[in-house]
């Protein structure tokens, strides 16, 4: 699919589901990682991942395209668009839209836990992937000072 095919699609679902025009620009942005698609409050632009059309089919980047309208037209009519607004909510419910999109690739590196923070008084762990300054952080659980230990086998994810 191109970009004008996409523009078409999003203009045909926005007067269809929302009865008002897309007046701005849809396209395709293989950069796009871990969403299905953002739209821009600056430009009012709207951005989908490509994936998901390839791995998921048209059913879903519909979906996603709805989702994205909803921000678009609450934020022009000034509403709330934002996920934790009801107006949006309520929107997306109304047309059919997904709340979230399916998973694309192989998703986040699975990582293996090389380090794990302990609390220094009442002993809980807290595993972790990256080495980081256990002096800047306190036990979740007692507020204790944590020490920070490298595990010999990194365990997986």
């Amino acid at each position: 699919m191109t970009d004008q095919e996409l523009q078409k699609l999003v203009e045909d679902i926005s007067s269809e589901f929302f009865s008002v025009p897309f007046r701005h620009e849809a396209r395709f942005n293989s950069r796009l990682r871990t969403t299905g698609g953002r739209y821009l409050l600056r430009s009012h632009d709207i951005e989908l991942n490509p994936k998901h059309l390839q791995e998921h089919g048209m059913d879903e980047l519909v979906a996603i395209i709805k989702h994205e309208l909803c921000h678009y037209h609450l934020h022009l009519a000034k509403r709330g668009y934002r996920h934790a607004d009801r107006d949006f909510q309520v929107l997306l419910k109304q047309v059919g839209g997904s709340r979230y999109c399916q998973q694309v690739g192989e998703g986040r590196s699975r990582l293996p836990y090389r380090y794990e923070l302990v609390c220094k008084e009442c002993g809980m762990s807290y595993k972790r992937k990256r080495k980081m300054n256990p002096s800047r952080y306190r036990c979740g659980r007692c507020s204790g000072k944590l020490k920070l230990r490298e595990l010999k086998e990194p365990v997986s994810s």
